[in-house]
């Protein structure tokens, strides 16, 4: 049984390998950086689609959050839809001017678009230790969750999960670049559509039918059908900073905004905003739905995030199991890989470039530290994954409120305030980063509220307040359009 799970699991990560070696070989001419980090701005909108829901909906989507709807019920499974319009406000309040500044400056990462827009070195310096210090816990949570799905689903230890999952997505990034990173993201949705509908099917089919597993879920728990969940989790407060957490705050994270400055023209914007909310909508209600119901089929877990992967093996015959353990595995995959990318990013072109500009023409050198650093960047996060909490999803809400809390504002109002200058842009990091810091590190909840909420409200204040005292920024003269 364990073979007949492997084997396609196998099949799967050959196919991402060889997709990795196309990559590399169709890389076209020109700029290494922009090649390596943008894949030479070519994204279609099926594939735009594709790299931003896949980078958004990782292992907290398909093992956190089927964990969570384990232990809350039906009402989670309810707030999890919020995420509905992620792809949607990403593309729509970013898209087409994010895109046109990129070109016009020339921007390959995201601190590239900042240090034009605000000029100035302190505020790149403090994005760029943000972002990899978040980034650690980020990318840590999907190690674990890959480690965790080979240990429940194929009864791999733990630690030679990790091991496995680790390295394999550490080479395939650092030798594919952001190329290799797209088309596997593009194959991975259509991996995680197909299981998610076969998941779903399959539990509601063992479950006895939707109504009688409703019956039973009220049975177990009457709470568990309840809107308001187990332990009344679900208020009003928590609904409010979910929906800043997981929906309008994912605008400022910059592994998806330095998607909206990748693709090619403006048809690829709004095909990728459609497809994008269709196929957000059906992963995260089957995925979580799929987690509410398992409770009636496993009603003795004593750890949740292990229900997704106990389902496969429960419900599914081995076969199928293996092959649906792509789905979340490719959800894993495809949010280690745009984090690594970004991470190297930032340590190669916003810090070692900017102590040694004279290497910018270097492509030699440039091609192997970008490659060597993302791979050693992969190795230490198998090392931060060693020993995993019981349930990950507050880890990686965790993180996604430290990048949010420092990038959101510096980011939207520089697209869309003129008078916006560095010292208001770096008072509302120092702030949104201090405040979320102190709220999360001492479980403080102000009126109940996640510590993002008044960190976002606290930053924009100090937006305010900072920009009276800083010199305006003179636009830059040089043009750029972005193709129909």
């Amino acid at each position: 049984m364990v073979a007949e799970i492997i084997l396609p699991l196998l099949g799967y990560l050959l196919l991402i390998a060889a997709l990795s070696v196309y990559a590399m070989r169709k890389r076209r001419e020109g700029s290494f950086l922009n090649e390596y980090f943008l894949g030479g701005r070519s994204m279609g909108g099926f594939v735009l689609a594709m790299t931003l829901t896949t980078t958004y909906i990782s292992a907290s989507s398909f093992i956190g959050g089927p964990g969570a709807a384990y232990k809350y019920g039906l009402g989670w499974v309810l707030l999890a839809m919020v995420q509905v319009p992620t792809v949607w406000l990403s593309l729509g309040v970013l898209g087409k001017k994010f895109a046109i500044l990129a070109r016009r400056y020339n921007a390959v990462t995201l601190n590239d678009m900042l240090y034009a827009r605000y000029r100035s070195p302190l505020l790149v310096w403090l994005a760029s230790l943000s972002l990899l210090v978040a980034f650690i816990g980020a990318m840590t949570v999907q190690f674990i969750g890959g480690a965790r799905l080979l240990e429940t689903a194929a009864g791999v230890p733990y630690d030679s999960g990790l091991l496995i999952f680790g390295g394999t997505v550490a080479l395939y990034t650092a030798f594919g670049g952001f190329r290799a990173s797209v088309l596997n993201d593009a194959m991975q949705g259509l991996v995680m559509l197909i299981g998610t509908f076969l998941l779903l099917f399959a539990v509601i089919h063992a479950a006895g039918g939707m109504h009688v597993a409703i019956d039973k879920l009220q049975h177990i728990d009457p709470r568990l059908v309840s809107p308001q969940g187990v332990d009344n989790i679900i208020n009003p407060a928590f609904l409010a900073s979910f929906s800043v957490l997981v929906c309008f705050g994912v605008i400022g994270l910059p592994h998806t905004a330095v998607r909206c400055i990748s693709y090619k023209d403006s048809k690829a914007v709004h095909l990728g905003m459609l497809i994008g909310t269709v196929v957000v909508a059906v992963l995260m209600g089957g995925m979580h739905l799929a987690g509410a119901l398992g409770r009636v089929i496993l009603p003795d877990l004593t750890i949740p995030d292990r229900v997704i992967p106990t389902l496969m093996i429960t419900v599914l015959p081995p076969i199928a199991a293996g092959i649906f353990l792509a789905a979340p595995m490719a959800a894993i995959m495809s949010t280690i890989n745009a984090q690594l990318l970004q991470s190297s990013a930032t340590i190669v072109k916003d810090l070692y470039l900017r102590i040694r500009p004279q290497q910018l023409e270097n492509e030699p050198l440039l091609r192997r530290l970008s490659g060597t650093i993302t791979l050693i960047l992969g190795l230490l996060l198998l090392l931060a994954a060693w020993n995993p909490p019981d349930m990950i999803i507050w880890l990686n809400l965790l993180a996604f409120g430290g990048l949010e809390a420092v990038f959101l504002w510096p980011l939207v109002l520089g697209l869309y305030w003129e008078k916006a200058n560095a010292a208001g842009a770096l008072s509302a990091m120092i702030c949104g980063a201090g405040i979320y810091i102190l709220l999360a590190s001492l479980h403080l909840q102000i009126w109940g509220f996640h510590p993002i909420v008044p960190a976002l409200l606290l930053s924009l204040a100090a937006f305010m307040v900072g920009n009276v005292f800083g010199r305006p920024i003179s636009p830059s003269r040089a043009t750029a359009t972005l193709p129909e």
